[in-house]
């Protein structure tokens, strides 16, 4: 009869070849998690690591912090202390009120999205990307271009010229964005103005 230790070695050699035939060929990460829409608090700071490709794990490592710390900042809304809210707010290239904006924080609004709705990759490879927030809001909810361009009511590639352009558009189109997203214009297009306020010095 078998002793415990040879069961134990014979448990572990089984388990190492079912792992090697089913990970032997490697296991492909997701650079972002799939949270639900519920999950995300600050729904732009995540917008903008996603419209950049920077990792969580890649901006605790730039800011000196732990995953577990950025991870609190996108998915439970916490605000960094004064020392690391800088340097975030710096090396993201983000005032505090746009990262961290407290009223938006506090609440996780359903955005108006009437069907389901696909992100498109070529949205990105198509040409830089100015608007990094309009941008990468469409990636946290997963929206296709010609989508939110029909349930705004506009053509899309006055959508695209948002995205890529940088365009800011009328003060109507504004406030319709605004109410779709459930953020404000302020922020939504936060990057058209501070490119405009860049060109001015």
């Amino acid at each position: 009869m078998p002793t415990q230790l040879q069961q134990e070695k014979h448990s572990i050699e089984a388990w190492s070849l079912i792992n090697r035939k089913y990970l032997g060929k490697g296991v492909r990460v997701k650079r972002f998690r799939r949270p639900t829409r519920c999950q995300i608090r600050n729904r732009v700071l995540l917008a903008v690591l996603m419209a950049k490709d920077i990792k969580l794990s890649q901006l605790a490592e730039e800011l000196g912090v732990s995953s577990r710390s950025v991870s609190a900042w996108v998915y439970e809304g916490r605000i960094p202390g004064k020392n690391n809210l800088e340097k975030a707010c710096s090396y993201l290239g983000y005032p505090r009120h746009i990262l961290f904006r407290e009223e938006l924080l506090e609440q996780s609004p359903l955005i108006c999205q009437p069907a389901p709705s696909r992100f498109m990759k070529r949205t990105l490879t198509r040409s830089p990307v100015s608007n990094q927030i309009l941008t990468g809001l469409c990636m946290v909810h997963d929206l296709s271009v010609s989508d939110v361009s029909h349930w705004i009511g506009i053509h899309p590639g006055t959508f695209r010229k948002w995205l890529h352009q940088g365009t800011l558009p009328s003060a109507a189109f504004q406030e319709k964005a605004e109410q779709f997203f459930r953020i404000p214009k302020t922020v939504l297009f936060a990057d058209c103005v501070l490119s405009q306020h860049d060109a001015s010095r």
